[in-house]
C-alpha cells in the first residue's frame, strides 16, 4: 500500500506559513466610520456563560459510580479479544500521558502519575511504545480492567522532532513491540528487534485518540491540520474509528477552571471544539473535553466525571471496531 513505502512520511512535512493582511495606511483624512462600527469580540475570559448546556452531562456522585462500573466491567464485544487497545495520538505536550495518568488516578482514588510526563512543549518526553493497562477492576479494585491505553511519541512539526506517519501506522497493524523506542531515521520494518510479522486482533490497536491542547488549537502549525487528516485517512482505510479529547479546556475559560461543571456552558470551550473539529477534520460529536490532573494533589469529583465520559465516549467506538470486524 502507498502509505507503507519506503519513503516513510513524516508528520509535519508540509511547510507552514502564515500571511497577515497587509497594515492599514494612515491618510490625512478623516478616519473612516465603518472601522469604528466593526463588532469587538470579547476576550474568552469575558464570553458570558450559556443559559442551558450545550450537551447533557450527569454531575452526581451516581453518575461517577455508574461510569466507573461501566469501565470496570466492560468487555471487548470479541470472544477472541479480552483488552481494548486505545492507541493516543497527538502533538507534543497536548496531554497524552497525563489522560492516562488521570483516568488511572480515578480508579486509585489518588492523583498519581503512572505515564511519566515532561514538561517541553517542543520535545516529546515520551520516546517508547508503552501500554498501560487501567487497574480499577476486581473486589480490590486494583486488578486491570479491559482497557489499555497505549502512549506514544508525539506528533512534531518535522521529521527529527516527531513521531513519522509510518511508524504510526506500524503501531495501529499491531506490528510494532512494546517498548519500541522510536526514531525517524529507523522506521520500524522486519529488522527491528520483536517486529511481528503476522499481528494477530490482539495485537492491533482497536481505536485511535487524536489529542490535542485547547490553549493551542488556534496556534499549532498549519502542517498539523494537513498531517492529522492525511493520517485520519489511512487510519480510516484500516477500518479503525477515532475520537479526539480536547484538553487543557480549564486554560481558555476562566469560570470552566474554577468549577469544571461549566465546561458544557462555556461557549468559549464550544467555540474552541469547533476550531479543534477544523484542524483534525472531524465532526465535534467525536470530539469530547478533558481536564487531566497536572499540579493537583488531590481529587475532583467533576474533573472525575468529565474523564470518566470521555473514557466511556472512547470504549463507544472500541466495540463499534469489533462489532464492524466479528466474523
Amino acid at each position: 500500500m502507498a502509505y507503507m513505502s519506503s519513503a516513510q512520511p513524516a508528520f509535519g512535512a508540509v511547510n507552514s506559513g502564515f500571511s497577515f493582511g497587509s497594515a492599514v495606511s494612515e491618510t490625512k483624512s478623516a478616519p473612516k466610520t465603518e472601522i469604528t462600527n466593526k463588532p469587538q469580540i470579547p476576550p474568552l475570559d469575558f464570553i458570558p456563560l450559556l443559559e442551558k448546556q450545550w450537551r447533557i452531562m450527569d454531575w452526581s456522585e451516581e453518575a461517577k459510580e455508574t461510569l466507573m462500573e461501566s469501565v470496570r466491567s466492560f468487555k471487548p464485544a470479541s470472544e477472541s479479544v479480552t483488552e481494548a487497545r486505545v492507541l493516543l495520538i497527538g502533538p507534543v505536550g497536548a496531554g497524552k500521558s497525563s489522560f492516562i495518568s488521570s483516568v488511572q488516578s480515578v480508579f486509585s482514588g489518588r492523583v498519581v502519575n503512572r505515564a511519566m510526563v515532561g514538561s517541553s512543549s517542543s520535545t516529546s518526553f515520551t520516546k517508547k511504545l508503552r501500554s498501560f493497562s487501567i487497574r480499577g477492576a476486581g473486589e480490590k479494585a486494583d486488578e486491570p480492567t479491559a482497557l489499555v491505553m497505549c502512549d506514544v511519541m508525539g506528533v512534531g512539526e518535522g521529521e527529527i522532532t516527531g513521531l513519522t506517519l509510518h511508524d504510526a501506522l506500524s503501531v495501529i497493524k499491531g506490528h510494532a513491540p512494546e517498548g519500541h523506542q522510536f526514531s525517524p531515521d529507523q522506521p520500524v520494518g522486519v529488522e527491528t528487534v520483536g517486529y511481528a510479522r503476522k499481528p494477530s486482533v490482539t495485537d492491533k490497536v482497536h481505536c485511535v485518540v487524536f489529542v490535542v491542547d485547547a490553549s493551542k488549537v488556534g496556534s499549532y502549525a498549519k502542517s498539523f491540520g494537513t498531517t492529522f487528516q492525511q493520517l485520519r485517512e489511512h487510519i480510516s482505510n484500516l477500518g479503525v474509528h477515532q475520537v479526539a479529547l480536547l484538553t487543557h479546556v480549564d486554560q481558555v475559560c476562566k469560570t470552566t477552571g474554577s468549577d469544571v461543571t461549566n465546561v458544557y456552558r462555556s461557549l468559549a470551550v464550544q467555540q474552541t471544539m469547533v476550531k479543534a473539529g477544523a484542524l483534525l477534520g472531524m465532526a465535534t460529536s467525536y470530539i469530547v473535553p478533558v481536564k487531566n490532573y497536572c499540579s493537583e494533589l488531590d481529587l475532583d469529583e467533576n474533573v472525575d466525571i468529565l474523564l470518566l465520559k470521555a473514557v466511556d465516549h472512547i470504549l463507544q467506538y472500541v466495540n463499534l471496531y469489533f462489532q464492524d470486524n466479528s466474523d
